[in-house]
C-alpha cells in the first residue's frame, strides 16, 4: 500500500505504556490467545459484555514509565494512522451520498491492557471496536501474532484489520448495532450466534467497500488485495477452531467461516457500494442505506 509520507488521522490517541488499574482481561499463552480471538477479533456490537465477564483483578502498581517505542512500533503506528485517515476521506464522501453524516471514531494505540466504555481488555483480546464511546483500540504487536501466528503478512492485511473495526462504526453510526443489541434478550445464545455472524460479515463486506475506494485514489499496490483477502480467510472462526482445539463447533460461529468472510469482504472489493450488503438475506432492520 501507498502510505508513506501522505496524510494521517488527527484522530489517534496514543495510550501505550499507561497503567490501567482495576480489572484486567485475562488470556494466558497462545491456545488463551486463540481462543480469545475466536470470540473477540474484530468483535462489534455490545463488547462489554464479553469483556466485563472475562476480567480478574490485578493490582494496580502505579508506576507510569515513558513508553520507549520502537523503529517498527513507529512504522506501524504512522501507518494505522494514514489507513484511519484514508478511512475518514471515503465514509465522509460515502455518507454524504446516501444522505447522512460521518462522524470520526478515534483510533486508541494502548499496550497490555486499555479501559473501554465496554470495559477492561488486555491485549490478548486482539483489536476491537466498543461502540460504547466511537472508539478502534488496537495494540500494534497483534500484527505479529497476524503475522506469524495466522501466516497473514502484509501491510494491507494490517489495513483490513483497521477498516473492520471501521465497518463497526459504520454500522453503529447507521444504527445497526443498537437492532443487534435489541435481539440479544431475545433470543437464545446458539440463534443469537448466527446474527452475530450476519453483523461481522456485514463489517467485512464494509472493509472491502473501503478498499475498493482505496483502490480508486491510487493507494493500492500489486499483492495488496490478497493480503486482505488473505487476512480475512486467516481469522475464520472455522480455521481458528481448528487450530485452538483440533475441531470445530460451527453453533459457536461468532464471525464466520473463513469462506464467507473472504466472499463478503471480496464482494465489497468488487461493488464499492452500500446496496450489496445485506448480509441479513432481507431483514429490514438491518438494510444498508439505499441510494438517493
Amino acid at each position: 500500500m501507498r502510505w508513506k509520507d501522505r496524510r494521517k488521522s488527527s484522530n489517534v490517541e496514543d495510550r501505550r505504556g499507561g497503567s490501567v488499574g482495576g480489572k484486567t482481561l485475562v488470556g494466558g499463552g497462545v491456545g488463551g490467545i486463540v481462543i480469545l480471538l475466536i470470540f473477540t477479533f474484530l468483535s462489534g456490537g455490545d463488547f462489554g459484555d464479553f469483556l466485563n465477564s472475562a476480567v480478574s483483578q490485578q493490582e494496580d502498581t502505579g508506576e507510569n514509565t515513558p513508553y520507549q517505542e520502537t523503529e517498527t512500533e513507529k512504522e506501524r503506528a504512522d501507518f494505522v494512522s494514514v489507513v484511519l485517515k484514508d478511512t475518514e476521506d471515503v465514509w465522509i464522501d460515502i455518507f454524504q451520498d446516501y444522505g447522512y453524516q460521518y462522524e470520526e471514531p478515534k483510533l486508541v494505540l494502548f499496550t497490555n491492557s486499555v479501559q473501554s466504555a465496554c470495559g477492561t481488555a488486555g491485549s490478548s483480546t486482539g483489536p476491537f471496536y466498543c461502540p460504547g464511546d466511537s472508539n478502534v483500540y488496537i495494540d500494534l504487536s497483534f500484527y505479529d501474532e497476524l503475522s506469524q501466528k495466522f501466516k497473514a503478512p502484509g501491510d494491507f492485511a494490517m489495513a483490513y484489520v483497521v477498516a473492520h473495526e471501521i465497518g463497526h462504526h459504520v454500522q453503529t453510526q447507521l444504527g445497526l448495532t443498537k437492532q443487534l443489541n435489541s435481539l440479544r434478550n431475545q433470543l437464545d445464545e446458539t440463534e443469537f450466534n448466527k446474527y452475530q455472524v450476519k453483523f461481522e460479515l456485514q463489517a467485512d463486506y464494509l472493509a472491502g467497500v473501503w478498499a475498493y475506494h482505496a483502490q480508486g485514489l491510487g493507494y493500492l499496490e500489486e499483492g495488496d488485495y490478497e493480503e486482505a483477502i488473505n487476512a480475512a480467510g486467516a481469522v475464520g472462526d472455522d480455521r481458528l477452531q481448528q487450530q485452538a482445539q483440533g475441531y470445530v463447533i460451527p453453533d459457536s460461529f461468532t464471525h464466520g467461516t473463513s469462506k464467507q468472510r473472504m466472499y463478503w469482504f471480496d464482494r465489497g472489493f468488487k461493488s464499492g457500494d452500500l446496496e450489496n450488503g445485506d448480509t441479513f438475506e432481507n431483514r429490514k432492520e438491518f438494510e444498508l442505506p439505499q441510494a438517493r
